[in-house]
């Protein structure tokens, strides 16, 4: 077996265990040839499953990595899933399919839009989207390039939506709607982690106002923060104001807006083809597949990687409606203080940052929980967590809860920052639910793509989250509940929270009896 020494300890991970057996029983060039198609196959999913700006330029080693750029985000939130969830999910795996049919023709068409405007979509956030329109890439446009190229896009995106209205369903049509903004400056893109988990994130206050610029928008418009008007205003958009910045009104004609200004198309790596197929040549090409493949597979939580690893073939996750405890976690005054204009701090605040990520991560993966991603929230950037999605457990909030507390000591130890020659705190709030979740690959089926958790247990988990006060953990009446028997938790009353039609009662998980 010493012919193996060199791909061995890196195919455990990677290949599926029935071929890696496979391979260590009969190590041919035949069983290595089934190896470096599977890999190849693999890095096609990988490479679709990560921002473009990773598969270009993925990292080299264990350092943290980042970059400052200057550019315009676009955020966007769909309107209208919950109660399409509620419409299919009594249906069990037929529904699942069905939205999740819907779902997907929905991202496509919104992906193929954002591509060939030549936007980098950096992920996913439950349904909604980040895109991002460096400026490098617009120079030869002029000091707006990237902007007008956000939003035309946008107006694209929006028009778009008309496809997705009156959708036929058991509880008769309904509609999916869709809020966009966009704001530009100075913004910082770093890798944090661990080189067994990383993250690639946006910090800094461009990041947060994208976001709110977002939120105060209108439904089917184009939402511009203040500095976007400003940036805009000796251009022949018209703008109606709101509360943001303003509103773009459509009122280009189809040949003026154009099909499109700008095509970006994101090409994937060239296959390899295999001339040598000896033992030894073939261990190379392995070897050289796995030096690709091992910095991409590190920014995916270990249990959806092996999923991808083992469906490689059928390149496909069959979509689910688990039960499971879901919580956001927002590292309140870290993220959106990255300064351009001290950017001497930058390097402690990523650090920092790439700390609480790695430790954070740690806890969970010890109580078999998946930290999913890295999201972006109004009140800044956030982490998503989960327990019970891919493999049920009856215990999935009370090993939820053990995780938060745990992070909640873990913040409070992390050595700050500067800022200007100050130390930054560093505090947190979470928001804890438990309930029925929608599991799929959202997405292009065929192109950028995520494994991802939505529904309205999610989104009451941020929105909990949200009205958290510092250092607080907030949870819904179905995880206290779950937890009641185990935990300490105090009854807050009865709050509004955003989508829910009556009073929620809320409870503070305080500590295990």
């Amino acid at each position: 077996m010493a012919e193996l020494e060199s791909i061995e300890r890196s195919l455990r991970d990677l290949a599926p265990a029935d071929l890696y057996a496979a391979l260590w029983v009969d190590p041919s060039a035949k069983t290595l040839g089934k190896v470096f198609d599977h890999l190849r196959t693999l890095q096609h999913v990988l490479t679709d499953y990560v921002p473009r700006d990773v598969v270009q330029h993925p990292p080299t080693g264990p350092e943290v990595r980042h970059r400052w750029h200057r550019g315009s985000l676009l955020f966007t939130d769909l309107a209208g899933f919950t109660p399409l969830f509620a419409a299919n999910a009594a249906a069990g795996r037929a529904g699942a399919e069905t939205l999740l049919t819907i779902i997907n023709d929905y991202f496509a068409q919104m992906v193929d839009l954002v591509s060939k405007a030549g936007g980098n979509l950096l992920e996913f956030t439950g349904d909604a989207m980040l895109v991002q329109f460096c400026h490098e890439a617009y120079q030869s446009e002029g000091d707006n390039g990237e902007m007008v190229q956000a939003i035309y896009a946008g107006l694209r995106m929006q028009r778009a939506m008309a496809n997705f209205a009156n959708l036929e369903t058991s509880q008769g049509p309904l509609s999916l709607q869709m809020r966009l903004g966009i704001h530009s400056g100075p913004f910082v893109s770093a890798d944090i982690g661990t080189p067994m988990r990383r993250a690639h994130v946006l910090l800094g206050q461009t990041v947060l106002t994208a976001k709110q610029t977002e939120g105060a928008g209108a439904m089917g418009r184009v939402c511009l923060s203040k500095a976007g008007c400003l940036q805009m205003a000796p251009s022949s958009l018209r703008l109606e104001p709101n509360a943001a910045g303003g509103l773009v009104v459509d009122d280009l004609s189809p040949q003026a807006l154009g099909e499109y200004d700008l095509t970006l198309n994101r090409r994937r790596p060239a296959s390899t083809v295999l001339f040598d197929r000896s033992v030894p040549g073939l261990i190379r090409e392995i070897e050289a597949s796995l030096q690709t493949l091992e910095p991409l597979a590190s920014y995916l939580p270990r249990p959806v990687l092996q999923l991808l690893v083992n469906t490689a073939a059928d390149r496909r996750i069959p979509p689910a409606f688990p039960t499971a405890a879901v919580a956001f976690i927002n590292l309140i005054g870290l993220p959106e203080a990255a300064d351009a204009d001290y950017p001497e701090d930058t390097d402690g605040i990523v650090s920092c940052f790439s700390h609480a990520f790695a430790l954070i991560n740690g806890a969970v993966e010890r109580r078999r929980g998946i930290l999913q991603k890295v999201t972006y929230h109004s009140v800044g950037s956030e982490i998503l967590i989960h327990f019970g999605v891919l493999s049920p457990e009856i215990d999935a909030p009370r090993q939820a809860a053990a995780t938060l507390l745990t992070i909640r000591d873990l913040v409070a130890k992390l050595r700050p920052p500067f800022r200007q020659g100050q130390p930054l705190p560093v505090t947190c709030r979470m928001g804890l639910t438990y309930g029925q979740v929608f599991a799929a690959e959202i997405g292009e089926p065929r192109g950028r793509r995520e494994f991802n958790v939505l529904g309205d247990t999610v989104n009451t988990a941020a929105r909990l989250m949200s009205r958290a006060a510092q250092n607080q953990i907030l949870l819904d009446a179905a995880t206290y509940e779950a937890l009641s028997a185990d935990y300490d938790c105090g009854f807050l009353g009865r709050l509004a929270l955003k989508g829910k039609a009556v009073l929620q009662p809320i409870y503070s998980l305080e500590n295990l009896r």
